[in-house]
């Protein structure tokens, strides 16, 4: 049996991180990984909760961070407002983790992709989300 191998993150909560790449393809289905445990609130299914992320193809491109706008996202989880790859993996956290998130197709955009952002319908997600804060 092998393990799944994720990619590894440089970089601490609060700080835009960078991903290296296993040399594997991207696993099947929905991975989350903590790798920094907040104590804070957990996060609720239907709260309002503030992240900062970064957002990157697997093994390939960053498509979106928020880090670099200098403005943390807010927005209702667990509800169908964001991808399904968050909102399955989100719920739960706690404000002050920081989260791994390998989301295939199916949790992500679909087999339509977004191609205005050069993400193809077959690519695997991969998000690093710091949990600032929750309502």
């Amino acid at each position: 049996m092998s393990t799944i191998q994720l990619p590894s993150v440089v970089g601490e909560f609060g700080a835009k991180p960078s991903l290296e790449f296993p040399a594997s393809e991207a696993p099947k289905g929905l991975h989350v990984q903590v790798l920094r445990q907040g104590h804070g609130t957990a996060v609720d299914r239907g709260n309002e909760i503030e992240v900062n992320y970064l957002g990157q193809t697997w093994g390939g491109h960053v498509f979106d961070n928020s880090y670099d706008r200098g403005q943390p996202l807010a927005f209702p989880i667990g509800v169908g407002m964001v991808i399904g790859g968050w909102d399955h993996g989100l719920v739960g956290q706690r404000v002050g983790s920081r989260v791994l998130l390998s989301i295939p197709p199916e949790y992500g955009y679909g087999a339509r992709g977004v191609p205005q952002a050069g993400i193809r319908g077959e690519d695997t997600l991969v998000f690093v989300v710091d949990i600032l804060g929750v309502r």
